[in-house]
């Protein structure tokens, strides 16, 4: 363990309150994740690493809550030397080197577990890894006591996709349209879960795609990230306002948000690109 870069007590109710104060529009994800992380720290002695699978369209804030996770978990959250991510696109470009790439992973993995048990591997872009990629991870999520003398139980995974967020918007707006409460989306809502991991393990450009992490269900929780509604993208306005120490602006937080595009076209309800650009349209009002 590196001076500094050490694990916190891990501590529930902070992390509940994080989520709470720092994640907008996100009922289900705020409740599962919660339940998931804080049962997992807590357990000296788990029988398989926690792997969760985080589906979504854009800037609904998937990657924020890996590293809302990491923060709770690290002295150094998510700049922490123990919290590894991997963006497909960025780490394994080129198809013709995926045997490279494999044996680069299993190094990658297997060395930081060694040297630090409770690291946490964030990999960005999984409806565009190679499946090959995949099934070299799968290697670490199963109820192995150890591989080469080293044990990957207390090692967290986390996998953030696009893949699945047609499904899990079309849900929002059948709800919308019905006169529903968001809220009362749960993960089982007319099989939503489901529909997601089958989603993914037929879409033959997934990495999940007839995946054994999906077949042997080494995934613990496949995660529902709503789409955002205009409130939740003025909640974002206003964190990062507050984020650039100025003065709270209500009014100009509003009118970001509804610059931001949405969809359907006719009804307007939900956000194409979630949070995400939301600080450049705030910057271009500011004159930073």
């Amino acid at each position: 363990m590196f001076e500094g870069d050490k694990l916190l007590p891990f501590d529930p109710a902070r992390f509940e309150k994080d989520l709470k104060d720092n994640l907008y529009g996100q009922h289900i994800v705020s409740k599962v994740v919660l339940k998931a992380v804080s049962s997992f720290m807590t357990d000296s002695n788990p029988n398989k690493p926690l792997a969760l699978s985080f589906h979504g369209t854009t800037g609904v804030g998937k990657n924020h809550v890996a590293k809302i996770i990491a923060r709770n978990i690290y002295e150094k959250g998510d700049h922490s030397d123990h919290y590894i991510t991997f963006i497909s696109e960025h780490h394994f470009p080129h198809k013709d080197k995926v045997d490279m790439y494999s044996a680069q992973l299993k190094q990658w993995i297997h060395g930081n577990v060694s040297s630090f048990p409770r690291s946490m591997f964030v990999f960005d872009e999984m409806d565009k890894m190679n499946p090959r990629l995949v099934e070299t991870i799968k290697t670490f999520l199963d109820y192995t006591a150890r591989i080469d003398g080293v044990s990957f139980r207390k090692a967290i995974f986390i996998f953030l996709s696009n893949a699945g967020g047609k499904v899990i918007a079309n849900l929002a707006l059948d709800f919308w349209r019905e006169g529903k409460d968001r809220e009362e989306i749960q993960m089982n809502s007319r099989g939503m879960e489901t529909q997601i991991f089958q989603t993914i393990f037929n879409d033959k450009s997934s990495g999940f795609w007839h995946s054994s992490i999906i077949d042997h269900h080494l995934v613990d929780h496949f995660i529902p990230f709503l789409p955002l509604e205009l409130k939740h993208v003025r909640q974002c306005v206003l964190a990062e306002i507050a984020s650039l120490n100025i003065t709270v602006d209500h009014d100009l937080a509003d009118t970001v948000a509804r610059e931001m595009p949405f969809f359907p076209p006719g009804e307007k309800i939900l956000s194409v690109k979630g949070c995400k650009t939301v600080r450049q349209k705030l910057l271009l009002h500011i004159g930073y």
